[in-house]
This record gives structure tokens, C-alpha cells and sequence, in this order.
């Protein structure tokens, strides 16, 4: 969580500080500084030291956060902990620069986005001190230290603000960014394809005979492997099973959640600190306005007014049975809870619905029979290893824990037999996969298939590749070598014609010279790709100057295009244009955060970063990635 917060700059504000909460908030005790021990340092960074505990802390909560699991080789080899430390050291250089301008974040200021976050609302939607402990011991910070975190936090963000503020694009700059980005080109053009080649003669078969050999990959027999293996499956051992009334019970109970469903409730509400200003809301609604409009009057913005989906059982009972018995759209009497009162409205109803379990039953039953099944047969794969550790072979050991044997003489990767009919074997691609990884000779151990069965397989012979006769791939093998000859000589008659334009000045003689008339294009952009005009032509007329010829490759099918650039268009919008406008200050703001980031950059290095190797290879466990 607290990973999330501390981003770069521009961090975790943004996302933290949502639906802030307009209730009164106890003061607390806080000091002046987050302390603790004098710790080695994991680096340094000007006079300010980042702690090894501070540092082992956040990487931790940095792996929690990945949002998959990961383990330390893996982060390691990622070299996640450097790149967390340089995020860490950038921050530490502009909270030196903000306290060495005394940039400074009052009590009230830090208290008010605490309680604002929503991840420290209980059950009623508000803040809860209990809930904000909770997280952030989670995380391991006390409550004065996360204090001092957010403090620091918000420091950097006014500075941060302060340098990337007020910055505005130069409007002509902003123009010309636009007429390249909009920049319209038209084209005169001739499509040169096959039919203005001369017939392409066969090579002689000593050439030819090459070029198969050139491309083994391509005229070349599958790898085929002879694999002995071992099967058994669910359907085997599923027939001496027995589910007892007792197991489909206790499974029951243990999916109530699954076959008992609440109903559930989509709310809103809005917090009022006394029962008057409660009251008083309640008789504008009733007069008809409406519930946002209640809200908005309060500084509430909609998403502030969002509750949630919530189950009765979510609730405090008392509140849950004045909520639970309005109709959808209905809104309740003031609520008593534990920072004031509220208005709750009911925005949707999702009903609940039970499944009893004589109509869970049958698939409780089939669930439980699989479940045994599965356990039963780990149990065979364990005992077929105890068979084969005393010496064994694959057909014994099968024959003797209950797994029937068979033999593929010669299967490929697809499963497929040399003349192209599918093999008797599994029909399972995690067992061909695992026939394919094997070594001939080597026995593995039993493991379980996409389908749920459970193999063994012993490759006992592997038939590598072998290059086809070349009268028996001659046709394909002529075919893929006339294709390569025809788009060279294409490409080179192209390139040849487009030379030819530009002496000229004109697209006649090349449009003579392959029998195809000169045709006008569509209006181009940077972006278009069609039939005739591939992303490379394109990128082509827009590098050419005004009356140029480029070539490039048709953008469907076999062929090139010259063409030349018969018109260049530069749309510019008025300046109080709303899209150019939008436009400008997007561009303004990224340029922004493009500043900040060269700021932070300047500023780390002003102040010189010392990194201890060996206290951070110890926080990770290791080498990182050196």
C-alpha cells in the first residue's frame, strides 16, 4: 500500500487522496520527526542517509505490491531493489531541496489527507483509527512515523508543483507540432508488379538443390521421437469411490458464501456533523432535490458520495436494518454513527438467492468424487515411483500400481505419425510437450496432463530431422525461390523506375514503361495504411520533398509503388481552437513532468549519492544482477 503512495514525484496523491471525507477528526499527538535508531545506510545522498531497516521495509511492501507473486531470485534477477533505491534516492535529493528551502507541511494539513483516504474508512464509509492502525502496521510504520512519511510527501509535491507550474508551450511551437502531427500529403502513382517482369528461367538443379538446402527448415522432415508411457486417469478410479451424505454437508457448509448469497446494495451517503444538518437535507430531498444536489451543496462531488456494494452483515446492525428496508432509490432517515450522522440512499438492489443443498447436491457430489479421485491417483504416481525406485521398469512398475503402458513408435511434436495420421497416443499437449523435453533414454517422473491424467514417459529413440530429395520438394522448392527471385527483381525495378522519375520530373515514362496508368491517391496521413499504401511507402513520401519519387512495397500483396508527391497540406487551427487547445495543454503538462524529472536528475547529482553494494545485495539476498 504504502509502495503505491510513494511513487516519483509526482507519487501517490493522486490516487490517495480520493472522496475526501468532511467529518471532524480527532487531533493527535504529533511530533517532529520520524525516529528511530542511527542505522547503516544503504546510500547516501548528500549528508542524508537512506536506513538499511527503512530500505528492507519498503522493498518488501514493493514486492507485496507487484500484484503477482515473485520470488527473490526472480526480483533479483530483475534488479527490482536497484530500481526501487533509485526511486528512493531521487526522493531523498528534492526533500533535501525542500528543507533547505523550509518547505513545510502543517498538522492540520497532513491530518485532513489522512483521514481522506479511503483505504482507512470503516465499516460506515469513514475514517476509522482502528482501520488506520491496522494498515499501516500491515506495512510496519507506527502511526507518528507514517505521519512524517505523508508530511515529507506533500513537501516534495509543493515543490514539485512549483517548478513544473505555469509552464505553457510556446504557441508557435505548439503550431508546429500540430502541422507536423496533421500534415496531409497526396500522391501520384504507378503500381509496378509482376507482369512487368520478364519470365524468371528455372535454376538448374544444382542451385536449386541450395537453396532446399539453404532452407532445411523448410523442406525438411518433423522430428520424430518413440516414446514408451504410462496412463492412468479420473474415469479410472473414480468407479471405486464413494461420496458419503456427511462429506457433501461439510462441503456445503463450507461454501455457504458460494450457495447462500445476500442481497447486496449499491449506496451512497452523505456525512453531516450534527442531526439537524441531517434533518434539514432530509426535508430538501423530500421536497424533491435531489440526493447529489444535497451532496454537491456540501462540497461532496459524486464519487464522494459513492458508499459501495454492500452486504447487511457489513453494517452496523442497526444501520443495516434502516438500509435494508428502503426500496432502490429510497433514502433513509439520519443515521447515527460514529463521527455524526448520515443520509444513506439506495442506489441499486441486487437480490440474493440461496441454493439449498439438495440442489447442490449432485455437483457437491462430483466435486468430492474429483477431489478423491485426484488424491488417488497422487497416490498412485507416488506409489509407481516407489516401484521404479526398486529397480522397475515403466511397464512393471505401470502394471503394478494400476497404470496401463503403451508404445508411439514415432510421433512428432503435434502427435502426428510420419504419414500425417494421428497417433494412438494421448491426445494431450502436455504430454507431447513433456515427450519433446525428454532425453532418450530418460525415464521422468509422473506428471499430470492438461486433461487431468497423470503419464510417464520414456523416450526411448529420437529421429532428427532429415532433409526431404529434392525431386520430392521440387514444386514447393521452386515456387519459394521464383517468389524470392520476383521480389528482388520487383524491389530493383522499383528502385530503378523511381530514379528514373526524378531525372524526369514526371511518372510517364515509368507508367509506359510497365503498362499501368498513373493514378492520384487519397489524402495521406502519417498514419495511413491501406491495400496500395504500406506504413513504409508512407514513411517514404513523407521524408520526400514536394515533387519527389520514393518506391515502396504494395501494402496487400506482391508489388511496389513509385509515387510522387504531387501536394503537402498543413492544417492549422485557430488558437482558441477547444481541441488544439486540450491539446496544448497536454502536450504543456508532459513537458512538465519532462522538467520535474531533469530537475530531480540535477539535483541528485548536485549533491553526490554514495550506494553501499553490500548492505543492499544483503536486503535482497544476493548479487543483484551484476
Amino acid at each position: 500500500m504504502l509502495q503505491e503512495m510513494r511513487k516519483f514525484s509526482k507519487s501517490w496523491y493522486s490516487s490517495l487522496f480520493l472522496g475526501v471525507l468532511t467529518l471532524s477528526f480527532v487531533a493527535w499527538g504529533v511530533g517532529d520527526i520520524f525516529r528511530g535508531g542511527v542505522s547503516t545506510a544503504v546510500a547516501t545522498v548528500g549528508k542524508t542517509a537512506i536506513d538499511q531497516s527503512q530500505f528492507q521495509r519498503d522493498y518488501t511492501n514493493f514486492l507485496r505490491n507487484q500484484g503477482k507473486e515473485l520470488s527473490l531470485d526472480q526480483a533479483r534477477r530483475a534488479n527490482l531493489a536497484r530500481d526501487l533505491l533509485q526511486q528512493d534516492i531521487e526522493q531523498t535529493a528534492l526533500d533535501n531541496i525542500a528543507q533547505r528551502l523550509r518547505i513545510t507541511v502543517g498538522d492540520d494539513t497532513v491530518l485532513s489527507q489522512v483521514r481522506a483516504i479511503p483505504a482507512f474508512a470503516g465499516v460506515a464509509g469513514t475514517f476509522d483509527r482502528n482501520v488506520f492502525q491496522q494498515k499501516i502496521s500491515q506495512v510496519g510504520y507506527s502511526e507518528q512515523g507514517f505521519i512524517e512519511i505523508m508530511r515529507r510527501d506533500l513537501a516534495r509535491e509543493q515543490l514539485i508543483q512549483a517548478v513544473a507550474s505555469g509552464f505553457q508551450l510556446p504557441i508557435g511551437y505548439a503550431r508546429a507540432l500540430f502541422a507536423y502531427a496533421t500534415e496531409l500529403r497526396a500522391a501520384e502513382y504507378v503500381t509496378v508488379d509482376a507482369k512487368s517482369l520478364a519470365p524468371i528461367a528455372p535454376p538448374p538443379d544444382a542451385e536449386l538443390a541450395a537453396y532446399v538446402k539453404a532452407h532445411a527448415d523448410r523442406f525438411s522432415t518433423a522430428e520424430y521421437r518413440d516414446v514408451a508411457y504410462a496412463q492412468i486417469g479420473l474415469a479410472e478410479v473414480s468407479s471405486g469411490i464413494t461420496v458419503t451424505d456427511q462429506q457433501i454437508q461439510s462441503a456445503y457448509d463450507a461454501n455457504k458464501d458460494k450457495y447462500d448469497i445476500p442481497e447486496k446494495r449499491d449506496l451512497e451517503q452523505i456525512p453531516f456533523p450534527a442531526e439537524a444538518d441531517a434533518k434539514a437535507a432530509q426535508a430538501k430531498i423530500a421536497a424533491g432535490t435531489s440526493f447529489a444536489a444535497v451532496g454537491a451543496a456540501h462540497g461532496l462531488k459524486p464519487a464522494d458520495l459513492e458508499l459501495g456494494t454492500r452486504v447487511a452483515a457489513d453494517l452496523d446492525p442497526a444501520e443495516a436494518k434502516i438500509v435494508f428496508a428502503l426500496p432502490e432509490g429510497g433514502v433513509s432517515e439520519p443515521i447515527k454513527v460514529t463521527f455524526g450522522w448520515v443520509l444513506v440512499k439506495v442506489v441499486k438492489i441486487t437480490a440474493g438467492h440461496l441454493t439449498t443443498l439438495d440442489q447442490a447436491r449432485d455437483e457437491l457430489k462430483k466435486a468430492i468424487s474429483d477431489q478423491l479421485a485426484q488424491a488417488k491417483l497422487g497416490d498412485i504416481a507416488n506409489a509407481y515411483m516407489d516401484a521404479t525406485s526398486g529397480g522397475a521398469s515403466l511397464a512393471v512398475a505401470a502394471k503394478k500400481v494400476g497404470m496401463h503402458s503403451d508404445r508411439v513408435a514415432a510421433m512428432d511434436a503435434k502427435g502426428l505419425a510420419p504419414d500425417g495420421s494421428k497417433t494412438a497416443g494421448p491426445d494431450d499437449p502436455v504430454f507431447r510437450d513433456q515427450v519433446f523435453k525428454s532425453e532418450a533414454g530418460e525415464e521422468g517422473d509422473p506428471f499430470q496432463g492438461k486433461s487431468g491424467d497423470y503419464y510417464v514417459v520414456s523416450v526411448n529413440a529420437i529421429m532428427p530431422p532429415k532433409l526431404k530429395p529434392l525431386d520430392q520438394v521440387r514444386t514447393q522448392a521452386l515456387a519459394a525461390w521464383t517468389a524470392e527471385q520476383r521480389a528482388v527483381l520487383l524491389q530493383k525495378k522499383a528502385a530503378e523506375l523511381a530514379t528514373e522519375a526524378n531525372k524526369d520530373h514526371s511518372l510517364g515514362a515509368v507508367a509506359k514503361s510497365v503498362g499501368s496508368p498513373i493514378l492520384s491517391s487519397p489524402a495521406l496521413t502519417h498514419a495511413t495504411s491501406d491495400a496500395t499504401f504500406s506504413p513504409g511507402l508512407v514513411a517514404a513520401l513523407y521524408a520526400a520533398a514536394p515533387g519527389e519519387a520514393v518506391f515502396g512495397p504494395l501494402g496487400k500483396g506482391e508489388g511496389y509503388v513509385v509515387a510522387r508527391v504531387s501536394g503537402i497540406v498543413h492544417p492549422m487551427p485557430p488558437p482558441d481552437d477547444p481541441l488544439f487547445q486540450q491539446g496544448v495543454r497536454q502536450i504543456s503538462k508532459d513537458i512538465a513532468g519532462d522538467v520535474v524529472e531533469s530537475f530531480a536528475d540535477v539535483a541528485r547529482d548536485k549533491q553526490g549519492v554514495t550506494i553501499n553494494t553490500k548492505l543492499l545485495d544483503s536486503v535482497v539476498g544476493g548479487g543483484e544482477g551484476s
